[in-house]
């Protein structure tokens, strides 16, 4: 039941009754301080219990921080993957359910903790909301400094659709790694310019006084569980979760898709191939079939008969 875990998409199961995730507060005042802080692992925000997920869940989920997971120069560093795929980076946002009065309670039961991640690419734009991070961190360079921040759209740090995802139940990935996490994972992925990216991956260091990179913990085995779609991941699929089935039981600056549509153009067009090939062949039979009952005088059933003309006289 540990996270992360390679998400495969020929394996996970479409369910309807996973719902849009909708969330509530997101949007903050730039005259709400924020505070964030160099933990020694990650780089992390701290966020107002006004956020919260409202939808998309059977509970509401109450926002505590976010962080960030990156590699280094020579190599990305997301946690999660996606058909073996490791993204440059990755951010989780930390709920709990608001039936517990804490995170610190509810992280030990099974419902307590709901994490919204999403995988973060190089592109050629800058990003203006993950800018209102990474400006400062030249600030927390070393482990235990922080810096409050002015408040904005967290929402922004997200993709915009909150439509297609996935879901499984897991763990925290850090100390003391509880198994208490429904995870969402989004299909779409957030671009960072390329001077943005290497900002995160280049400016904090750890409590050894090293750069602080590679902060991913490595993939762990998903043991007979469960990964949901909200959506059809394959071009022709058939698993889908029974009608009635519940969605959460899973034991067993937006640009592209963790599920590239590479992916479903390379099924479409050896489709498309192969139905072309195979017209192909059938007009080379049917044609050489042809052939051979003319050129047969024995299988001829054809008689000529000379026209005639009608005398009306």
């Amino acid at each position: 039941m540990q996270s992360p875990i390679n998400i495969d998409t020929a394996k996970t199961i479409f369910s309807p009754q996973l719902r849009p995730i909708q969330l509530s507060g997101y949007s903050l005042p730039a005259n709400e301080k924020l505070k964030l802080r160099n933990n020694g692992h990650t780089v992390l925000l701290e966020l107002p219990e006004s956020l919260a997920i409202t939808g998309g869940y059977a509970q509401q989920y109450r926002a505590v921080q976010l962080h960030l997971h990156w590699g280094s120069p020579s190599g990305p560093g997301s946690e999660h993957t996606v058909n073996g795929h490791r993204f440059a980076a990755e951010i989780h946002v930390v709920h709990y359910n608001t039936k517990y009065d804490s995170f610190k309670e509810a992280m030990v039961h099974p419902d307590g903790l709901a994490v919204l991640g999403a995988f973060l690419e190089v592109g050629p734009r800058e990003n203006p909301y993950y800018q209102e991070i990474l400006e400062h961190l030249y600030k927390i360079q070393r482990e235990g400094e922080e810096v409050l921040v002015p408040g904005f759209n967290i929402a922004g740090l997200l993709p915009a659709n909150l439509k297609l995802y996935f879901h499984y139940n897991g763990s925290l990935t850090t100390p003391p790694c509880y198994q208490t996490v429904k995870w969402t994972v989004f299909n779409q992925t957030m671009v960072l310019s390329h001077d943005q990216m290497s900002m995160l991956v280049m400016s904090l260091r750890n409590d050894d006084s090293k750069p602080l990179q590679n902060n991913y913990r490595m993939m762990q085995d998903l043991h007979r569980r469960r990964v949901l779609s909200s959506f059809q991941t394959t071009l022709f699929s058939v698993k889908q979760l029974p009608p009635g089935s519940d969605s959460s039981a899973t034991t067993e600056g937006q640009s592209s898709s963790s599920f590239h549509a590479g992916d479903v153009l390379a099924v479409l067009f050896g489709v498309l191939f192969a139905i072309t090939a195979l017209a192909f062949l059938l007009y080379i039979y049917k044609h050489r079939s042809q052939n051979a009952r003319l050129d047969s005088p024995t299988k001829s059933k054809v008689i000529y008969t000379a026209a005639t003309t009608e005398n009306t006289a």
